[in-house]
């Protein structure tokens, strides 16, 4: 049932190893970029607890919210 839920084959290796190359590149800029307040470490907790959904949303929304300093 599951399984076919899932990517499988060489479309799916394609999509894990994208998303987890997605996913280092995220936490790396949230971590040597600025934010004010407490946002860096609640982008650190989203990427990391929504690996997926939380990749995304950071690219989407996050990366507008850096300080300039």
């Amino acid at each position: 049932m599951w399984h076919s839920f899932y990517p499988s084959g060489a479309f799916g290796f394609l999509f894990y190893l994208v998303m987890l190359v997605l996913w280092i590149w995220a936490l790396y800029d949230i971590l040597t970029s600025s934010f004010s307040g407490n946002k860096k470490i609640i982008w650190v907790l989203v990427v990391i607890f929504l690996p997926i959904l939380g990749t995304i949303l950071y690219f989407l929304i996050g990366r507008n919210q850096k300080s300039l300093l």
